[in-house]
């Protein structure tokens, strides 16, 4: 009786085994981050041959709970121990450094970390981690990308973000700030100085000059310029459809 025990186990070991081989071949790339991806036939296997810790074996955990965890509720990861643990009270861009050659790093972020099947070495602080999920409703996540001071989105050369998941960045922050999740800061002008009234000189009319009669110049130096007649006939040419 013991020994068929002992071969039973030895062969769920095995099964198990080779289920996680071909689990960690079957990847697949969903949101630009590469996961892991397990058939539901499989999932029906960890699920109902879970072995307790008295056999010797630990139970399995489901790697694909792990990555959609957050998917419907994104906003939930930044208020867990995992991402406290992780970042702490710091941007998830504070501690990122790019890979590359040379002193002096590149002045532009790479396009993207993921083309098609292949990840780049060192991905940016969002491709990296799964459970970031930019979204408009994650303005936890999304204000950690605007400067506090100014409301200006920070530039990818200094958080590091990769082009393509840049530009959904903007887009989600510019949704949030049309929903009111996001403070817009608008410039303040004091108008309070301000004289709007028509009462001073330069709104009312302009009064005649008390000797003026009719025919005379409204100027008194006005009838000392002669014209250039050359010029006035120029003039009277250009204008000769619209001079009545």
């Amino acid at each position: 009786m013991a020994a068929s025990i002992q071969s039973i186990v030895r062969t769920a070991c095995r099964i198990s085994s080779v289920v996680l081989h071909r689990t960690q071949q079957a990847q697949k790339v969903h949101n630009g981050v590469r996961v892991l991806f397990v058939s539901p036939n499989v999932r029906h296997f960890f699920s109902s041959a879970k072995l307790s810790s008295s056999d010797g074996v630990a139970g399995v955990l489901d790697p694909v709970e792990t990555h959609s965890r957050y998917k419907d509720r994104p906003w939930e990861y930044l208020e867990s121990e995992e991402y406290i643990e992780r970042y702490g009270s710091k941007p998830v861009w504070a501690d990122y450094r790019r890979n590359h050659k040379g002193g002096i790093p590149p002045q532009k972020t790479r396009k993207t970390c993921i083309r098609g099947e292949k990840i780049c070495g060192n991905p940016c602080p969002i491709c990296r981690d799964p459970n970031l999920i930019i979204d408009h409703q994650n303005f936890n996540l999304l204000q950690q990308f605007i400067s506090p001071h100014s409301g200006i989105v920070y530039d990818p050369t200094r958080t590091g973000v990769c082009i393509k998941q840049q530009k959904i960045l903007n887009k989600a922050i510019e949704t949030a700030r049309e929903h009111g999740l996001i403070p817009s800061q608008l410039p303040v002008v004091d108008f309070s100085g301000e004289d709007f009234s028509n009462s001073h000189g330069a709104v009312g009319c302009t009064p005649m000059p008390p000797s003026y009669t009719h025919g005379e110049p409204w100027y008194n130096w006005y009838s000392d310029i002669t014209p250039d007649e050359r010029e006035l006939a120029r003039v009277k040419k250009i204008y000769k459809a619209y001079l009545k």
